[in-house]
């Protein structure tokens, strides 16, 4: 098992290359199963979530190969299974349920029950595929589902659901008839995979807004397309560049995928500029304390929370910081009180004090983002900071430890 270890101080200066977003990716390949034969991707990640991915499809019997691009064959599907093995690591496993019951009218597929930021069911998942004709059993664990045909339905999420809106989306590009989500996820990788459905033949509508319209076919065939950059990866090195006082130019990006993240980083202080495909980012003033509360897209992500709050550890006055989407996702908390942050809960949410500094101490991830956080705060830390079970930064951040000490960041991966 691997450390980060960072030497904290250095304002980070230069340029960082945007990777592709990992939570556009894994949607697509599973949009995969839709269609027999080669599918070829641009601008993937090299992750661990992409890896499992890569394994879930293989066991079904897809080829995959990454290199300058990553290809895709599923000609040869042969089960339609996803244990519990794979989905209990990577919940967005999931995402083949509908691809399955769409092309292949059956899917097992186990629950992926809780996760360290909090319970997060499929309940609105399965209850959108029974409208459309599935028929679903709960079997020690495993959801069991089949239809003779998928039928096209109205179906209105009691609440906004990003996996949710891409299974059943996927699901209906196949059924028979119209199917409408009424309240459904705005996310840009929504956008994205309806964007590549529609380029095999699908007849999407509506994708970006809180209605969508699809509109079934009877096949769809395979296609190329170019994954997004990662909206999250970006707005963790814009708070790097505050937290440190650096000046950085990220080059890549889709500045238009985080209005909401750049207001509130501009309110702290942050001079940001933005270009077609670029962010300049420098910190203009000391780090102001500002208030967020996390909400569906387009406003303040859920991801982005953790290293606000960094950020906001080191701010010149209170920030009360409102976690609205997932109820126990303050994990993070504890580790950056270890380094000196000052905060305490109240409910959902997190009063910040700003402190004049923060110093280096060992430190446990919990999560993905949480790990960002504490990556964030270590680089601002005085003194050395251990940073414990990074496999969960591995998850979503490309190669964190080479772009950061390409900036100038004192950090280096070690075994423990």
């Amino acid at each position: 098992m691997d450390k980060l270890v960072i030497e904290g101080g250095v304002s980070l200066k230069g340029q960082v290359s945007i990777s592709g977003a990992k939570n556009a990716a894994l949607p697509l390949m599973a949009a995969s199963l839709l269609a027999s034969g080669k599918h070829t991707f641009a601008n993937v990640p090299r992750l661990r979530d992409i890896r499992t991915m890569q394994v879930l499809l293989s066991n079904m019997g897809a080829v995959s190969e990454q290199g300058d691009r990553f290809e895709l064959d599923t000609s040869d599907i042969r089960t339609f299974e996803a244990p519990y093995e794979l989905v209990k690591t990577m919940r967005a496993s999931v995402l083949v349920l509908g691809p399955l019951l769409a092309r292949y009218r059956k899917a097992r597929v186990s629950l992926p029950g809780g996760c360290a930021i909090g319970a997060r069911p499929i309940n609105l998942h399965l209850r959108g595929l029974q409208q459309m004709g599935v028929d679903i059993e709960l079997d020690h664990g495993y959801v069991i589902a089949s239809a003779s045909r998928l039928r096209g339905a109205v179906i209105s999420f009691d609440q906004v659901t990003v996996t949710g809106t891409e299974n059943l989306m996927m699901a209906a590009t196949l059924a028979d008839g119209v199917t409408v989500l009424q309240n459904a996820a705005q996310e840009p990788e929504v956008v994205a995979l309806a964007e590549y459905l529609n380029k095999m033949g699908a007849r999407i509508e509506g994708a970006g807004t809180t209605e969508i319209k699809i509109d079934g076919v009877r096949e769809l065939t395979p296609s190329d397309f170019t994954v997004i950059p990662d909206r999250i990866e970006t707005g963790t090195y814009l708070a790097a560049a505050g937290i440190t006082n650096g000046h950085l130019k990220l080059r890549g990006c889709r500045p238009d995928h985080l209005d909401a993240v750049i207001q509130h980083l501009a309110q702290a202080g942050l001079a940001i500029e933005a270009g077609q495909d670029s962010l300049e980012v420098r910190r203009v003033s000391k780090i102001r304390s500002v208030d967020v509360k996390t909400r569906p897209y387009p406003a303040f992500p859920t991801d982005m929370q953790a290293q606000f709050m960094a950020l906001m550890a080191l701010g010149d006055g209170v920030s009360l910081i409102t976690e609205q989407i997932f109820e126990n996702r303050f994990m993070h908390v504890l580790e950056l009180k270890r380094l000196g942050a000052e905060i305490e809960l109240e409910g959902r949410t997190a009063v910040v004090r700003g402190v004049r500094r923060l110093s280096g101490a060992q430190v446990m991830a919990t999560d993905l983002r949480a790990s960002a956080s504490l990556v964030l705060a270590a680089l601002a830390a005085e003194g050395v900071t251990e940073i414990h079970r990074i496999y969960h930064l591995d998850r979503g951040y490309e190669t964190i430890e080479k772009k950061l000490a390409a900036i100038g960041a004192k950090v280096w991966r070690e075994k423990t």
